[in-house]
């Protein structure tokens, strides 16, 4: 078994190491590229010769006096490549800052402010859009004097042109981050505008930013080679638009000079391979969450199929649990670990078994590890978790045990909703908002039941709902359209569709007055009855787990240190932790329960925690 204790012994990186984006190949080649380039563009100037010397050898092939051949007037094709270089990327980067400046005033400052100030900003950029692109440039262009056409206006016109596009965007994206939590906190603390824009929002909104800066300077140097191509470029500067303009006047393709007008086209071509590449990384780049995953552990690793031991009645596992019911779901010695700089061991040495048609409670205070336990046995998880440790076998009905972690893509998609479904924690607002019930019902049976009918899935639809005590008439509802209550009803309809062995619920209940959350649990017990299906119920209400489970594992620090039936729980706790959850939650006589943190009392007296709790427990302090 893995040693979960190594990673923590193991030096810890050097702090500047966290503003370091992590190097992946096509970052690597990408920026390989672009700094190829960017040193040619720079420094090729002060290395070659005069681009515009005319000599009596045009059109030569490459040799050792010329590597690039000349022109069909005589003139160095290789010393024209190096300022055409510079004078595209020039514009390329002129046009990048002008555009995204006008896109973050249009988008991002407009849309926070509102009001007249948005609308007048987004008619703006509407009808900038609605106007073609390429067109524009050329008319624009057109009325430009040629005398006047230098790299600067040219860079000013595909600026005004281009930024519509991304501020729609930014827009888009400042709208759904304006209403956050943290923005309406920064907001109550008096911060000023342009505070909340530049510390608040921009982070968030960098790697759009990046990203639109990246295509914009792709696309300047697309749209102003073809501008100069069609003869409307900047007329006194060198592009390598202007290159291949000479190149086609010249008849170079005619006359098979392709060292006329290749290299200038494959160093557009390169440079948008690397600003491309470089893209893809962008939100490796920026996003902290991204760039701590370690580089080992963000590949998809399968692990090998093995053959899983069959548990039949009567079999003892290898921490002394007996079964004495046939097992549906076993977790055996299961650790998960987020990689992150200080690894954090969210779920440590845990066993589990789940018979069939059984309710088995897991409780525990926030942050235990219990959602990250039914993630790992979902494996929904992502780098940075990883299972370091352990098994989780399913025990189907016809007999075959499966190896849930061997599983690749295919084999999840068909063993998630099929044989193990899952409610997660808040599911009322995990209906999509603008489609039916029934359609999103339907999508699942579409999914995993192709062979059904529109009539069939109908139907099977409707006795979901009514299985779970909701009007069929509701299919062609939407989300908003239910309470709170019903929606959940919903979702817990949507895990039982395909009668799956096992069902997870995160926290089904959160949010919901008691009297709907009664309703929902005597739905569960009668639906766990009538179909048979194993429950793994996650919640902090142990009182819940004492009237609805079976049995109940309690969970302290990503270890399972308590496991017996509802009633053993009850009446004679082993595990002092389980105490004092237990003695947290009041008595209906109003007596005060041991579990109590150090602060003020009722009298307003410093409360101390006692050495021992009466009945022998542990104090405290020590809990926490």
């Amino acid at each position: 078994m893995t040693n979960l204790n190594a990673d923590l012994a193991a030096p810890r990186p050097r702090s500047g190491r966290r503003v370091l984006p992590r190097w992946s190949p096509k970052l690597a080649i990408g920026v390989g590229i672009i700094v190829v380039i960017g040193l040619w563009g720079l420094a090729g100037p002060v290395l070659v010769g005069d681009p515009d010397a005319i000599r009596d050898i045009g059109l030569t092939a490459p040799s050792g006096s010329h590597l690039l051949g000349t022109t069909q007037t005589g003139q160095d094709v290789l010393a024209q490549l190096a300022y055409a270089t510079r004078g595209s990327l020039s514009i390329g980067v002129l046009v990048g800052i002008m555009a995204t400046l006008l896109s973050a005033l249009f988008g991002i400052v407009g849309s926070y402010v509102g009001g007249l100030v948005d609308e007048a900003f987004s008619l703006l950029s509407n009808l900038m859009l609605v106007i073609p692109g390429l067109p524009l440039v050329i008319v624009i262009s057109a009325f430009v004097p040629a005398s006047a056409r230098g790299s600067w206006t040219i860079a000013v016109v595909l600026a005004i042109t281009g930024w519509a596009g991304s501020a729609r965007v930014l827009r888009a994206q400042t709208l759904s981050l304006r209403n956050r939590d943290y923005i309406q906190a920064a907001r109550v603390a008096g911060e000023k505008r342009w505070r909340v824009i530049g510390v608040e929002l921009l982070p968030n909104l960098l790697p759009l930013l990046a990203s639109q800066f990246v295509f914009t300077v792709i696309g300047a140097i697309l749209s102003e080679t073809g501008l100069s191509f069609l003869g409307l470029g900047a007329a006194n500067s060198a592009t390598l638009g202007t290159m291949l303009n000479y190149a086609q006047n010249g008849f170079a393709l005619q006359r098979g000079a392709w060292w006329w007008f290749v290299p200038p086209g494959l160093i557009i071509a390169l440079f948008g391979c690397g600003l491309a590449l470089v893209n893809f990384s962008i939100d490796e780049i920026i996003n902290p969450r991204l760039r701590d995953i370690p580089r080992r552990e963000r590949g998809n690793r399968r692990r090998e199929p093995r053959p899983a031991e069959r548990l039949d009645d009567g079999a003892v596992l290898d921490d002394g649990a007996v079964l004495d019911n046939g097992a549906v779901l076993t977790v055996r010695h299961l650790s998960v670990t987020y990689r992150t700089e200080n690894p954090v061991h969210a779920v440590r040495d845990v066993s589990l078994v789940l018979r069939r048609g059984e309710i088995l409670g897991l409780v525990g205070e926030s942050g235990c590890g219990k959602t990250t336990l039914a993630y790992a046995i979902n494996r929904l998880h992502r780098p940075p978790a990883e299972v370091t440790s352990g098994s989780i076998t399913l025990h189907d009905r016809d007999g075959d045990d499966l190896d849930v972690l061997a599983f690749d893509r295919d084999e999840l998609r068909a063993f998630r909703w099929d044989r193990l479904s899952m409610v997660f924690q808040g599911a009322m607002n995990a209906l999509n908002p603008v489609l039916t019930i029934r359609a999103q019902l339907d999508d699942v049976l579409t999914t995993h039941r192709p062979a059904m009918s529109r009539g069939e899935r109908h139907e099977r639809c409707a006795e979901a709902l009514r299985l779970v005590g909701v009007d069929p008439r509701r299919l062609k509802a939407y989300p908003h359209e239910l309470s709170g209550g019903m929606r959940q009803r919903v979702m817990i309809a949507m895990a039982l569709l395909l009668e799956p062995q096992v069902v997870l619920l995160d926290e089904p209940t959160t949010a919901l007055d008691v009297v709907v959350q009664r309703g929902i649990l005597r739905e569960l017990l009668r639906l766990r009855t009538a179909l048979g299906f194993a429950v793994l119920f996650i919640t902090h209400d142990l009182p819940l787990m004492l009237e609805v489970s079976d049995r109940i594992a309690v969970m302290r620090d990503g270890r399972i240190v308590e496991e017996a039936t509802a009633e053993q729980i009850a009446a004679e706790p082993r595990h002092p932790y389980t105490r004092h959850l237990l003695d947290s939650f009041p008595s209906l006589l109003g007596e005060r329960g041991a579990f109590i943190r150090a602060g003020e009392d009722e009298r307003g007296e410093a409360a101390r925690p006692p050495a021992a709790a009466p009945d022998g427990g542990i104090a405290a302090e020590e809990v926490r």
